[in-house]
């Protein structure tokens, strides 16, 4: 049996097993705790079928994918020039309203940390199976943890990644290379901040006001060589929950965005940023599996949510930029219920990137939001 649902502007068809079968692999997938990683070092030549979806969707036609030309906007100075830092925010306004995101170059983090930090994930990922197994674990009130596929039960096809998640803000664990690392995404995150606010015609401090920069959580995700990549996907297509996103990936490649409805890579350039929402465009975005890997990427989110005691704020359109000609586009919601939405028209998102292939995907409901 097929069955077929749409996520992110495309149709999905996976083939559809006995509930009770579909249930007892996922199962047995989960409990080894090995993860894809163990399916790959498994050498087999054909991908479980907990993992396949509509075959050739993924991929495209050899000689038919294309980049996207995407604005790279410069940082450098942002700071000490007021005339280049107005210019900068013109520029952040321009490309947010008129394509949805942007790239972005000298952003200030260091290519050694950087560096130590894709290392420190390589190493986790690669360690000894039953060394990692202690950290593996479906409960996601823990500050660290480590399986594959964070949404396993409630999908219909499983994507070929595994992931290692740390909240790092307000109080980070004890992994060595990433307090360094989200030290310096958490300034950069503020100047970014910063700049979407005055882009918005805001005050530059009104989004950290807003507790946008309060809870900082990482992702370390590994994605194995595949045998079959036209048949599964590393991550399927989606915008992201919380305020803002940093990419940080390697040089595999594979991050494409849903531009005039078609899939396009996202070029590995020096610096960038993505940047979306309803008046700021919101983008559909994926990973494809690959045949070479692994592919490392480190992704790191602005979440207020994982910070104590912000369960009894609301959330709702910003009374800065409503009018009768800008009525609200969305009520007011709780952190828990806004969490669970996943619509486009709420999702900012930036994407930078360094020599290292350093991307951002920042997420953030701006132009219709007050906090």
């Amino acid at each position: 049996m097929v069955a077929t649902s749409n996520t992110g502007g495309e149709v999905q068809e996976v083939v559809i097993k006995p509930v009770n079968a579909w249930k007892s692999d996922l199962r047995a997938f989960d409990d080894s705790k090995a993860g894809v990683k163990g399916i790959a070092d498994a050498g087999l030549a054909k991908i479980p079928e907990i993992f396949v979806s509509n075959p050739n969707k993924h991929q495209e036609k050899p000689g038919s994918s294309r980049l996207i030309n995407v604005p790279v906007l410069d940082f450098g100075g942002v700071d000490e020039d007021a005339t280049l830092h107005k210019e900068i925010v013109e520029k952040v306004r321009d490309a947010s309203e008129r394509l949805g995101f942007f790239q972005v170059v000298n952003h200030g983090i260091p290519s050694g940390v950087m560096e130590e930090a894709m290392d420190g994930i390589r190493r986790f990922h690669e360690q000894d199976a039953e060394a990692k197994k202690q950290f593996y674990s479906r409960d996601n009130t823990k500050s660290c943890v480590y399986n594959s596929n964070f949404d396993l039960y409630q999908v219909p096809t499983v994507n070929w990644r595994d992931s290692l998640y740390c909240v790092m803000a307000p109080n980070h664990p004890d992994p060595e290379e990433l307090p360094q690392y989200s030290d310096h995404v958490m300034r950069l995150g503020l100047t970014i901040f910063e700049l979407l606010s005055e882009a918005l015609g805001l005050e530059p401090d009104h989004l950290k006001k807003v507790h946008c920069a309060e809870g900082l959580f990482i992702i370390g995700h590994y994605y194995p060589a595949c045998p079959e990549p036209e048949l599964t996907c590393g991550l399927s297509s989606h915008t992201d929950s919380g305020f803002l996103t940093l990419l940080l990936q390697d040089h595999i490649g594979g991050l494409q965005v849903l531009h005039e409805d078609k899939w396009v890579d996202v070029p590995c350039l020096t610096g960038a940023l993505l940047i979306t929402n309803d008046r700021f465009k919101s983008i559909y975005h994926r990973v494809l599996a690959k045949s070479v890997g692994p592919r490392i990427s480190l992704p790191s989110f602005f979440r207020t949510h994982f910070v104590e005691g912000t369960e009894s704020r609301s959330y709702g359109p910003m009374k800065e930029l409503l009018s009768e000609e800008n009525p609200p586009a969305y009520k007011d919601a709780p952190i828990p219920e806004r969490d669970r939405w996943r619509p486009s028209t709420v999702t900012f998102q930036v994407v930078i990137q360094e020599a290292t292939e350093f991307l951002f995907l920042p997420l953030f409901w701006v132009y219709n939001y007050q906090f």
